[in-house]
């Protein structure tokens, strides 16, 4: 069975196209996408502009209860080291019953704005101390139960978690719930491998940095991950704080991203999430990797984390996507304005993300997104094209901010000028509806569970 739709603008990888006809198959995959049609009575009509879904290429899902609440001044040096303590404390409590309601709202939360897919990178695995669930996915499942309730597509990276610092420094009391040997998540990732793979779900692994695996670690990991799937997206934060490239120079003679490019083999299999702090040379050499830079603009505008070089990057031909990471913000367009933004006022320009190939600027930063999430994602999940997922938003043409506009300048609209009211109409994920008037079917009960989780852990 093939289902239909007509759209009067589509946004397709060569560009905006008119009066397209979209046909996807049951199995939730694009068959055709075809400009220069003919409106039928018989094919449904997009309400605005269809544009890829987008995909959300880091995530901490169990930080969204803990948005907003870090936002006072503790230390006269406030940075990501001493938010980081609070969220450890937020963490330590957590269950997995608590997880599942948080990642559930969520997910419909992503969903809503425009999110088609996640890559979950994921490192609470054990009970409160650091005890062992009699399942050992049972924190995994809990995410997983999650992404087939709402119909998000999912990546699941866990994630290896062993010292707490640079040479092999023993873990803190605050990370007992993170911590795995080797041997340990190669068995975890043989478990979850098939249970992905039923729910039609991505299994990779994310070794957390480099303070938190050791060279021999990382080695093995890569090793026994090779074994069990030689394509698995690897994921990794890097390089997001000043002090820990100070720590990695101290340690190693190098900074983080070199010493990376030097002793692992990283490839467009690879996520370099955040690499804020690079020089010169780590920017050219990690482009030409192939590796994907993970960007997630509010989460390190939040926490102070510094600007990443997006100018650099684009010069040397760099795959970048972005991630709502900590959730301080759930939106695409958020981010990407975020990300557009901190460029201007680094270098006091205007329409940084743009070039003389592109000169619009929404549809640059879309597009660009759209196709480093994918790759960062391992799934097929990059654009209206036959062969790829069936992952999709109609914006509304009604929509105050819209209305009137050729789709180029409502995409730039809603990008840049929705004011925190979503232009999203409907999103589509593996070709089922599952936002209707920008709202998902489990809104109400969705969040309600989120709240009450959040309640929960802040009583406790």
């Amino acid at each position: 069975m093939t289902y239909s739709l007509f759209a009067e603008h589509a946004l397709l990888p060569t560009g905006w196209a008119r009066d397209v006809l979209l046909q996807w198959t049951a199995q939730g995959q694009w068959q055709a996408i075809v400009a220069g049609q003919t409106p039928t009575a018989d094919v449904p009509r997009a309400l605005g502009p269809v544009l890829p879904g987008m995909p959300n290429l880091h995530s901490h899902a169990f930080q969204r209860a803990l948005a907003g609440l870090t936002e006072y001044r503790s230390n006269p040096q406030d940075s990501f080291w001493s938010w980081r303590t609070l969220m450890y404390r937020f963490a330590a409590q957590l269950s997995p019953g608590q997880l599942e309601a948080i990642a559930t709202g969520l997910y419909v939360e992503m969903l809503e704005a425009g999110y088609t897919s996640v890559c979950e990178f994921h490192y609470l695995h054990h009970a409160a101390h650091g005890q062992a669930f009699a399942e050992p996915a049972e924190m995994s499942l809990a995410l997983m139960r999650a992404a087939q309730r709402t119909g998000m597509g999912l990546t699941l990276l866990p994630v290896l978690y062993q010292t707490s610092g640079f040479g092999g420094t023993a873990p803190t009391a605050g990370q007992g719930r993170f911590i795995h040997s080797t041997d340990a998540m190669l068995r975890l990732l043989e478990r979850l491998q098939p249970l992905c793979q039923a729910q039609s779900a991505r299994l990779g692994l994310a070794p957390h940095s480099l303070r938190a695996v050791p060279p021999e670690g990382l080695r093995e990991i890569l090793l026994g991950l090779d074994a069990l799937d030689a394509t698995a997206p690897i994921h990794i934060h890097i390089a997001e704080q000043r002090a820990e490239v100070d720590a990695c120079l101290a340690w190693s003679g190098q900074r983080p991203v070199a010493w990376l490019l030097d002793h692992a083999p990283v490839n467009a299999r690879w996520c370099l999430v955040h690499a804020t702090h690079m020089d010169a040379q780590e920017y050219r050499r990690a482009a030409e990797s192939g590796a994907v830079a993970g960007l997630c603009p509010t989460t390190e505008a939040n926490l102070g984390d510094g600007i990443f070089e997006f100018t650099t990057w684009q010069g040397h031909q760099g795959a970048w996507g972005i991630g709502s990471d900590s959730h301080i913000a759930v939106h695409p367009a958020e981010d990407l304005m975020m990300l557009e933004y901190s460029q201007r006022l680094s270098l006091g320009q205007r329409n940084v993300a743009a070039d003389a190939t592109q000169p619009e600027v929404a549809q640059a930063l879309w597009q660009g997104a759209v196709a480093g999430g994918a790759q960062a994602a391992g799934r097929p999940v990059g654009g209206l094209a036959p062969g790829q997922q069936a992952d999709f938003i109609v914006l509304d043409a009604s929509h105050p901010t819209l209305t009137g506009l050729p789709p180029e300048m409502m995409l730039a609209s809603h990008v840049f000028a929705s004011s925190r009211s979503s232009a999203v109409s409907q999103v589509w994920s593996s070709g089922q509806a599952l936002v209707q008037q920008g709202r998902h079917a489990l809104h109400e009960s969705a969040m309600a569970g989120l709240v009450q989780a959040r309640s929960q852990l802040l009583k406790g």
